[in-house]
């Protein structure tokens, strides 16, 4: 499986928090700050990272050449030096949220309806620079205003401008994927009109399907309303991890399918704690019995023997259920019941049966579910946060030589080195190691 996840660098929403707080001055540097911020944050929940993550500025060579292959076939036109994606030229639109096109409502700002042929059509590429009234909504009243030079641009065959949001992400896809990808994941929020539009402009341009499974996440609650930075209603991860653990913060969202809503409160975070602990005292119980002297080869225990295989089983067909972790956490739970009756009732253990169960709650706690069974919490975390900011100075590196400004590539090589880090530099691109 190749995993992709891309990151937004270039969009309205964050040239309108330019100059607040210590995001930074530009588009640049507020995207830096937050995706630096993501990825840290990634770490910290000891999430697997994935093979790649491209920046939509990265990318912009690739939509050009997606937005003009979608005006050669008929399916975009221009329209004073913004081009749009035609929606009533393709057949199939609504059909992943199921609306009828006639019943959709207009897409975009205010502005660009002048300019499109169907309310519904949207933006593939904007002209010119960011305009103040497209972020004024999400700009703070007591910050000065942006003025139109603000927000990067780049040129194309229809002028100076900018990419649309849809479009940034079936370039990339495409990009480091194929023309069609077996599984998409996203917000429950982005079914219409991202994903809608992901679709639209992807098959359109291709003529094959763009994803063959739609995984969307219900969102996250909080008394009863939805957890959001507009509603200031929201923990951060980071405070999240620093108050609860990064254990009991896995085990609370692996109590809940990820379709369905699910609520942040304090009485679901005493649960997930409770779940853990139980979890943790159970495996910790049995690492002590499978190294005491009370655990034999011959002694078998078919009870707990039958529970073990149960829970291997139940666990594989709930997390094939559609990722039913809320099913394959309630196994690991019965898991933890049979092994402290067996070490809790006998005298002598089953040295096989304990050894098994350990390596289960290694394999489906930890790798699965990625619980710290066998390392310290938030052990993996911090290695893989290190590698990634190594990875982010040497993505910053590639850049500087590309520009040819190799005095400051040389610098940033020195710099890691005198950290520890050694670079090398091959045909397939830099690597490194730890020293």
């Amino acid at each position: 499986m190749r995993h992709v996840e891309n990151f937004t660098d270039v969009n309205e929403k964050i040239v309108a928090r330019i100059g607040e707080d210590d995001f930074g001055d530009s588009e640049e540097d507020v995207a830096e700050y937050f995706t630096s911020h993501v990825i840290e944050d990634m770490r910290g929940l000891n999430l697997k990272r994935a093979e790649v993550y491209p920046r939509v500025s990265e990318h912009v060579p690739e939509i050009v050449d997606l937005v003009e292959t979608l005006v050669e076939r008929g399916y975009a036109y221009e329209s004073n030096g913004s081009v749009y994606f035609d929606v009533t030229a393709f057949e199939d639109y609504g059909k992943l949220s199921n609306q009828r096109l006639d019943e959709i409502e207009s897409q975009g700002v205010e502005d660009e309806r002048s300019e499109k042929r169907h309310p519904a059509d949207f933006a593939l590429w904007k002209a010119g620079a960011v305009d103040p009234d497209d972020i004024a909504e999400h700009r703070h009243a007591d910050l000065p205003a942006i003025d139109d030079a603000c927000g990067q641009t780049w040129e194309s065959p229809w002028g100076e401008g900018r990419p649309g949001w849809h479009v940034e992400c079936s370039a990339m896809s495409m990009t480091h994927l194929d023309e069609t990808i077996d599984i998409h994941v996203g917000g429950r929020d982005l079914v219409f009109p991202h994903h809608e539009n992901e679709i639209a402009q992807s098959e359109a341009a291709t003529g094959q399907q763009f994803a063959r499974y739609w995984l969307h996440v219900g969102l996250l609650q909080t008394a009863g309303d939805k957890m959001s930075s507009s509603l200031g209603n929201f923990l951060t991860v980071s405070d999240a991890l620093e108050e609860y653990g990064v254990d009991v913060v896995r085990t609370f969202y692996c109590s809940t399918g990820y379709r369905s809503e699910q609520t942040f409160g304090e009485d679901e975070m005493r649960e997930a704690e409770e779940r853990w602990d139980r979890l943790e005292r159970a495996y910790e119980a049995a690492v002590d019995a499978c190294d005491s002297t009370d655990a034999y080869a011959k002694v078998e225990d078919d009870e707990f023997r039958e529970a073990l295989a149960e829970t291997r089983e139940s666990f594989r067909a709930a997390m094939n259920d559609d990722f039913n972790v809320r099913e394959a956490m309630a196994a690991l739970l019965e898991l933890a019941t049979a092994s402290n009756r067996h070490v809790d009732d006998n005298d002598a253990y089953d040295y096989w049966a304990l050894r098994e169960t350990v390596e289960a709650f290694e394999e489906l706690g930890g790798d699965v579910f990625g619980l710290s069974f066998g390392r310290e919490a938030g052990e993996e975390g911090t290695v893989t946060l290190a590698e990634d900011l190594v990875d982010l100075v040497l993505e910053i590196r590639e850049a500087e030589r590309e520009a040819g400004n190799y005095e400051r590539a040389d610098d940033l090589r020195d710099d890691l080195a005198a950290l520890g880090v050694e670079v090398h530099d091959g045909d397939d691109g830099p690597t490194f190691r730890f020293e």
